[in-house]
């Protein structure tokens, strides 16, 4: 098992892998304790049962991963990974690059029946007819030098992908899906997918209410822990955590001895740099004028949902998902559904591949066209 610690190294793997037609890759990284995270390890496999297997260390001292970008960039090499977002997120955060053309066995997976969000080690028992030591998951990797264990863990994930990648690409041309899994890559590698801008962080706050002045508090302090993380590189819990946020936009603290009140909010925090961008995005929060106010986008809580018609379309997804042989939550998800039947159509589940499996018919019994009867053990769609 050879671990690349050179940039001429690894830019000579990376020619060998343009010639070849795949190349398997996942990463090892840490963010207990940044907000971006911190890339410890690649690994990289060529096809071929005895095909070439590497590790490559990032934490080298003057190596560059021009060379890995590079293969990246290189489309005439498919760039196999698993549940590849993280990794994704590092690269394109790192180097402003995504690996094209790219091929996620986690989704391929599920457009092909293995259920949802399955995971690498079912895969490898599923198809590879093997079993994994995962005693190596939870380790610091980011320590050096990396264990026999560590390695053998870590070049595990990349061997057995590429029987994975071999199996699912087979079955995506026989059942001509190949367009279904192209469609969920697109989001993988649209940038937006990575990007957290600070002024949008208060989408993410779960709240009970959604009034005016408070949602402009809960904004100010969400946009300011945001920017407050990326520009230290540390995470948004160290800070302060949501519950604290939601007490700060309740209380309104605008002094030091108001925000030492605060029951939830970490003694680093009532102080300092973090206390004064507190008090400052409260008084913001205070001082923003009533149409400026953030309106949140349609909840399910504030939509009309007809929950007769979301019961039926639960229905409906279950026949129509197992009718395909596809993950029904990749098809459509709970909030889809409520959507739907809410009278929205701005909705994932009725465009793109979704709209021939799932979608047409929800729109047809939703207009009353379409009646659902039991016959045995499966569901079937009536025309009135």
């Amino acid at each position: 098992m050879q671990t690349i610690t050179s940039t001429e190294a690894l830019a000579e793997f990376c020619a060998r892998a343009k010639t070849t037609p795949y190349v398997t890759v996942d990463t090892e990284f840490l963010r207990e304790r940044t907000y971006w995270s911190k890339l410890c390890l690649v690994q990289m496999a060529l096809p071929g049962k005895e095909g070439e297997a590497v590790l490559v260390d990032p934490l080298s001292e003057g190596l560059s991963l021009e060379p890995l970008y590079d293969l990246f960039r290189h489309e005439a090499t498919v760039k196999v990974f698993h549940a590849a977002r993280q990794d994704l997120e590092i690269f394109f955060t790192e180097a402003n690059v995504f690996p094209v053309p790219l091929f996620d066995t986690q989704v391929a997976a599920m457009v092909c029946g293995f259920g949802e969000q399955v995971g690498y080690e079912t895969l490898v028992k599923k198809i590879a007819r093997q079993a994994l030591d995962k005693t190596s998951r939870f380790t610091d990797w980011s320590r050096r030098p990396l264990t026999d264990a560590q390695k053998n863990y870590a070049i595990a994930d990349v061997t057995h992908l590429r029987v994975i990648y071999e199996f699912l690409s087979k079955e995506l041309k026989k059942s001509g899906r190949e367009s279904w899994v192209e469609e969920e890559e697109a989001i993988l590698l649209n940038p937006e997918t990575y990007i957290n801008r600070p002024e949008e962080a208060w989408m993410r706050v779960k709240t009970r209410t959604n009034s005016g002045r408070f949602m402009a508090v809960v904004r100010e302090l969400a946009r300011f822990r945001e920017g407050f993380a990326q520009a230290r590189n540390i995470p948004r819990s160290r800070i302060f955590k949501d519950d604290a946020l939601l007490e700060l936009a309740s209380t309104k603290p605008t002094t030091l001895e108001e925000l030492g009140k605060s029951r939830l909010l970490l003694r680093e925090a009532r102080r300092g740099e973090i206390a004064e961008g507190i008090i400052a995005a409260v008084k913001a929060g205070l001082e923003a004028k009533p149409e400026d106010f953030p309106r949140p986008p349609d909840e399910d809580a504030q939509l009309q949902v007809n929950s007769a018609l979301a019961d039926l379309l639960r229905v409906l997804l279950k026949a129509k998902s197992e009718q395909a042989g596809v993950a029904a939550k990749l098809i459509a998800t709970a909030s889809d559904l409520d959507r739907i039947a809410a009278g929205k159509r701005d909705v994932a589940a009725l465009s793109g591949w979704r709209l021939d499996v799932f979608g047409n018919d929800a729109l047809r019994l939703a207009r009353g066209e379409i009646a659902l009867t039991a016959a045995g053990g499966s569901v079937q769609v009536v025309t009135l």
